[in-house]
């Protein structure tokens, strides 16, 4: 599931403080190249020598940002003649106060943000109307606004420029810990976003999230050509997430086969928008997705299809975004800032990366081991084949009785926190610390984590909880998101700058949730541990990279065709959707599948209310994979310790601390090379 917020100033990356603004509208002054440089001179004259590089590049970046209303030259000149740091001594001084400042505020606004959204996240009630204004509204929204109005963001640009992700990767090697903490406090002002513009987008966007949190489906109302009834009556699945993980539980099983291909006809339905209205998160109607019917007491009745409101959702968030695109002039386009600047991996190279494991050979040979195993031929579900992992011989019905017993509400599990990280290798005293900052929430949607901002806050992990206790689809998901806040905590209290806390990207944060998740039956000892498991665990890794692959390269071919149709609706967007997903599936799974024209790599719900989020998985799956092999026979506690209090660096200088190698598909390809040859 998704990592709600990064901690540190990412909590609002890329939009609220990595590209900020104060005016709608202000004329930018373009001061004379001349009185740029005799300006720079006179500071020198002041400054020690060590400083003067940093005066130039900081004087240009702040000049650029300054706007008629700000003041005249003279004004600005005054300002880098007050506030320009003249040694290192005074830099660092005036670094320290300033982050302690931003910690201050954005662990304020992060916890209050939490708490307006509680309503909309967390089950404890019904959803009020005024609940989704107040989960609208972004407290944060004015801050950049008033820090250009009260000159602290030229400050900040004066005395801590900002590095281009090219410039940081050649100055890396260079740097010590102090000088990338200032580097990243030149991320926060680069360009100037209208509050108002923000306020929109952080409205919109909980709109989408309030739209798939309530999308769900009551599987015992679905019937067959046969008029059968194949789930029981008090099943319900949010989509994406419960429809694919009830999907991936009847491997193995009887009547498995038949339960799968209904799963199928759901998603298909909601991936085109021929669902009725009357069926999402309603229980009033039958409903058969075969032939898209609808009745009731032996009755059929008339029904609406939902309005293509799916591919609105994404397209008022796309719009949003692009509005924003004029005023961010080093990353124009909110792809750019999400790969450039956000992930700081181009995206072209993240498509090579993807593209290199899709088209793979290997994949053939896998899915001959999957048919041999299923003792079928693939079918376009089958993406999600989960009978490598050691839980597909294990009887779920089991697990989940185990589990509810276990763990009948939040508390139990909260109160097990402890145990688990212990089993997981950390010592007692860090896993009493770690367990102390994170608090249980029962989730209203799949669930996520929800990291603290500052020193003193609590992470937040939402799963969902029934009544009878927690099953196992809710446990593997807390294990996730638990992972997620392990990282956020220890990247929040233990790294040496605040302006460093976080990750690089939202890929290494999914690294260390992917790796608490593949622990999951270990913590409930039911894991099996031998040479064959080993291998299928090696096949799983790479059919789950294949899998959410191609639904990241989905996602971005979408937000690049909206970058290249302007203007468009939502029924266009839905139309190039379906066509994108289907190209995507004809060249790299057809060839594996044998079957054309699938749209299920559509499906996905991150795709409609977390714009280019998607891409985030599939690295953080390498890197989980890198990392895990690496500390394989290594103290896993020691090395999570080691690796996630380096902090926000560049990803490749992280991996390099972390691991000594940059991200790759290789590891997980050989890996699984390895285990093909053991099952031929």
């Amino acid at each position: 599931m998704k990592k709600f917020l990064i901690i540190t100033f990412t909590i609002i990356s890329g939009l609220h403080m990595n590209n900020v603004n104060a005016y709608e509208s202000t004329q930018k002054l373009d001061f004379g190249e001349e009185d740029i440089q005799l300006l720079i001179s006179e500071l020198k004259q002041n400054s020690e020598a060590d400083q003067w590089e940093r005066i130039a590049q900081g004087v240009h970046q702040a000049a650029g940002l300054w706007t008629a209303e700000d003041g005249n030259f003279e004004d600005f000149k005054a300002l880098c003649h007050t506030y320009n740091a003249k040694n290192a001594d005074a830099r660092e001084q005036m670094f320290l106060r300033i982050q302690d400042n931003f910690e201050l505020l954005w662990g304020g606004f992060n916890k209050m943000n939490v708490g307006l959204k509680i309503p909309l996240h967390v089950d404890r009630g019904e959803i009020l109307e005024i609940d989704r204004i107040f989960g609208g509204y972004s407290p944060e929204a004015h801050l950049s606004a008033d820090f250009f109005k009260n000159k602290i963001a030229f400050i900040v640009q004066l005395n801590f420029p900002h590095f281009t992700l090219k410039e940081k990767t050649e100055l890396a090697s260079g740097w010590n810990r102090l000088d990338w903490a200032y580097a990243r406090m030149g991320d926060v002002f680069t360009s100037r976003i209208p509050a108002a513009l923000l306020q929109n987008y952080a409205q919109l966007s909980t709109d989408a999230d309030s739209y798939i949190s309530d999308y769900n489906i009551y599987m015992g109302n679905l019937r067959d050509d046969k008029g059968k009834q194949l789930f029981p009556d008090d099943l319900k699945l949010i989509t994406h997430w419960g429809l694919r993980d009830e999907l991936k539980t009847h491997y193995g099983h009887k009547d498995g086969y038949e339960k799968q291909a209904m799963i199928y006809a759901v998603m298909e339905r909601i991936i085109n928008q021929e669902i009725p209205l009357e069926v999402i998160n309603k229980n009033e109607f039958l409903w058969n997705p075969f032939t898209n019917m609808i009745t009731k007491e032996g009755a059929t009745f008339r029904y609406t299809f939902e309005p293509d409101t799916r591919y609105r959702h994404l397209l008022n968030l796309h719009e949003a975004l692009r509005k924003i695109d004029a005023y961010s002039p080093s990353a124009p386009s909110y792809i750019q800032r999400q790969f450039d600047e956000a992930m700081e991996i181009p995206v072209d190279d993240v498509e090579k990366l993807f593209i290199s494991l899709l088209s793979n050979p290997i994949m053939k040979d896998v899915a001959k081991i999957i048919e041999k195993r299923m003792g079928r031929k693939l079918q376009p579900w089958d993406i999600w084949y989960d009978g490598f992992k050691t839980r597909s011989s294990l009887d779920i019905n089991k697990i989940d009785a185990v589990l509810k017993s276990k763990y009948p509400d939040k508390n139990a599990f909260e109160a097990d926190l402890p145990n688990i990280l212990i089993k997981l290798g950390f010592d007692a005293d860090s896993a009493k610390s770690l367990a102390s900052r994170i608090t249980v929430d029962p989730s209203r949607g799949a669930g996520h984590a929800w990291g603290a901002a500052m020193k003193g806050d609590k992470a937040r992990l939402r799963t969902r909880i029934s009544a009878d206790g927690m099953d196992y689809k809710g446990y593997n998901i807390a294990i996730h998101e638990f992972g997620h806040n392990v990282e956020q905590t220890i990247t929040l209290y233990d790294v040496d700058y605040y302006m460093l806390n976080g990750v690089p990207n939202t890929s290494f944060t999914e690294a260390l949730a992917f790796a608490f998740q593949a622990r999951d039956l270990e913590l409930l000892d039911m894991e099996v541990d031998n040479e064959e498991a080993a291998h299928l665990a090696a096949l799983d890794q790479l059919w789950s990279n294949y899998e959410i692959m191609g639904i990241a390269l989905v996602d971005i071919r979408v937000w690049k065709w909206l970058y290249d149709n302007p203007g468009t609706d939502e029924t266009r967007l839905k139309e190039a959707v379906l066509a994108i997903s289907k190209e995507v599936w004809n060249t790299f799974y057809a060839p594996v599948f044998g079957k054309k024209g699938s749209p299920i790599l559509a499906v996905y719900s991150h795709m409609i209310d977390s714009p280019l989020y998607l891409s985030a998985y599939p690295i953080g799956q390498l890197i989980e994979f890198q990392f895990g092999q690496y500390i394989s026979n290594k103290d896993f506690a020691t090395e999570v310790y080691k690796a996630f209090m380096q902090g926000r660096l560049t990803p490749q200088e992280w991996m390099q601390g972390a691991v000594g190698a940059p991200i790759s598909v290789d590891p997980v390809i050989m890996k699984a090379k390895k285990a093909v040859n053991y099952f031929k």
